[in-house]
């Protein structure tokens, strides 16, 4: 079992950071007498468990948790999208701007990757839920509001969740103007995709006076 450990070590050092976790692992060997297990925590929070006789040969041993850490691993088939929880200040200001960025292209589809698969939304009384609602919804509004230019600006944070304020301006087929201003509360699952976004906000057209 001392080379498991270092096998284990090495396996779940291509993690990589962003998990304190990560990396980690308990061997014990006080079950029973012809019984060990080691439990493994990944950045997915999976535990696995490995049980085996006394007599067991190592790389049998060794090809078994293999496997079963590759199990856990593919429980998600999307890869990380950093930077991801537990926040900072720096990273929850990244994640603001990365969003702000990703709006002004007007692009759904780019813009709807952003979110879970079954992420929900309220854009005011408005009710969205899932990737294929989003990139629908995004798209009829950037059909409305054309010329759009939108600016998020961090609010705070807090472990999985970001809190932000934004303003936007649009004009409108007929040429009018508006501009918008509001709050959006979000939050995030483990591989950094927007799970659950709750926005409000106010609108107002812009006036525009010519000098005489």
């Amino acid at each position: 079992f001392c080379v498991l450990r270092k096998i284990l070590k090495s396996l779940l050092g291509s993690e990589g950071s962003g998990s304190k976790e990560a990396g980690s692992f308990r061997h014990n060997t006080n079950l029973k007498a012809n019984e060990h297990w080691i439990e493994v925590p990944t950045r997915n929070k999976v535990v696995m468990f490995l049980s085996s006789r006394r007599g067991l040969r190592i790389g049998t041993a060794v090809a078994r948790i293999s496997r079963r850490y590759q199990l856990s691993r593919s429980f998600s088939t999307e890869a990380p999208r950093y930077p991801i929880p537990p926040f900072t200040l720096e990273t929850a200001i990244e994640k603001t701007k990365m969003a702000e960025d990703a709006w002004n292209t007007k692009d759904p589809e780019k813009v709807s990757m952003a979110y879970s698969k079954d992420s929900e939304w309220r854009n005011r009384s408005v009710f969205v839920k899932g990737r294929s609602e989003i990139k629908e919804f995004l798209t009829d509004k950037w059909k409305k509001e054309l010329d759009y230019k939108l600016e998020k600006r961090y609010w705070c944070h807090a472990n999985n969740r970001i809190a932000v304020r934004f303003a936007y301006e649009y004009r409108n087929a007929d040429g009018e103007w508006f501009r918008a201003h509001g709050n959006e509360n979000w939050e995030f699952d483990e591989l950094g995709y927007m799970t659950r976004r709750e926005g409000s906000h106010s609108q107002s057209t812009i006036l525009w006076y010519a000098e005489n």
